[in-house]
């Protein structure tokens, strides 16, 4: 079933030039050099994404975790292996979809990012979502869900399908999910990971026709 979100008074996803395109190689650079908030001061490597360019899914996390922070890669722990098996719940894999964070640095102990490093990474990932055009994007945990559709928890959010009207972009549709990382301290969240995997597919066929 889908859950129409209107928002009037939502942040659009407009703040950059868009006579101006960048590609995710040039906005790889500038987030390696970013020094707009703290983070990068002991973050090891930035992680901006990776994937598949073309997807028509776009993951967005939280932020990197101490793995990603090593490797400058997305979901590489733990956490990124559960994502992985759940990927293959619906018959994809990593190569097939794009994934992300909302911060590109990891901030320290894995704590909440802050405000002020959530805005100042906010051109990238809108830029990333410009360039992907992903038919849907499905926020990982809080955190995530709460940049996109700032109402509502996870836990009631959570495998349901919302759609906004984003200027410059039209409409977007959302699949807020669990992180994995929740059902790695709380197991018995795994089977609400599971059903809303398995049913990406079928969401995604929906969306596609909408």
């Amino acid at each position: 079933m889908f859950e129409y979100l209107v928002l009037e008074k939502a942040e659009p996803l407009s703040s950059l030039n868009l006579n101006f395109m960048q590609t995710l190689e040039q906005i790889a650079k500038q987030v390696k050099n970013c020094q707009k908030c703290d983070l990068y001061k002991l973050a090891k490597n930035p992680v901006l994404g990776e994937g598949n360019q073309n997807a028509k899914i776009m993951f967005i996390g939280e932020g990197p975790g101490a793995k990603e922070d090593e490797l400058g890669r997305p979901f590489v722990g733990q956490a990124g292996q559960l994502l992985s098996k759940l990927l293959a719940l619906a018959s994809l894999k990593r190569e097939d979809v794009y994934i992300a964070n909302v911060v590109k640095h990891r901030p320290p102990n894995n704590r909440d990012p802050l405000p002020d490093e959530v805005a100042a990474c906010w051109p990238y990932l809108e830029q990333q979502i410009m360039i992907i055009k992903p038919k849907i994007i499905i926020p990982l945990g809080r955190h995530a869900m709460a940049r996109f559709i700032p109402i509502g928890t996870i836990s009631k959010n959570q495998g349901r399908v919302f759609r906004r009207e984003i200027k410059n972009l039209g409409k977007l549709y959302f699949y807020p999910i669990y992180h994995p990382a929740a059902a790695l301290h709380q197991p018995s969240l795994y089977r609400d990971l599971e059903n809303a995997f398995k049913r990406l597919p079928a969401v995604l066929k929906k969306v596609e026709v909408n």
